[in-house]
């Protein structure tokens, strides 16, 4: 369902209350190979730093480029994790981006699959 977006400060207040920029269908925003594409939901805090929070829906993209710098869903040992693609002294890994230390990169071997790629976030932010 596509809307119409407009620009908001998150800083000083905008006099102009009629910013309207575009119309965004969020999904095809966030969707770019719909057949590849599946919702997983996070649960863990390893990815607070790059803004991906426990309970948060992520659309994993199987047709994405997977590359350095980039959130990939993993399987590993046959357990499924989400981290961010790095590569340190010729070697790949899987690394948290937490806020903490309590998160160990991991290394990628042979038996490590990268199964796709994080295309996007959702959030339901809670109501008072």
């Amino acid at each position: 369902m596509p809307i119409a977006t407009m620009t908001v400060p998150a800083g000083f207040p905008s006099p102009a209350a009629d910013d309207v920029e575009e119309t965004v269908d969020p999904m095809a925003w966030i969707i770019r190979h719909e057949s590849a594409t599946f919702w997983w939901r996070v649960s863990g805090h390893s990815l607070e730093a790059e803004g991906i929070l426990d309970g948060d829906l992520i659309a994993v993209d199987r047709a994405g480029k997977k590359r350095i710098g980039r959130i990939v869903l993993a399987i590993v040992d046959g357990a499924v994790t989400v981290k961010k693609l790095a590569r340190r002294d010729g070697r790949y890994y899987l690394d948290p981006r937490s806020t903490s230390d309590v998160y160990e990169p991991i290394a990628v071997t042979e038996s490590t699959e990268i199964w796709g790629v994080v295309a996007g976030v959702v959030r339901r932010l809670p109501v008072e």
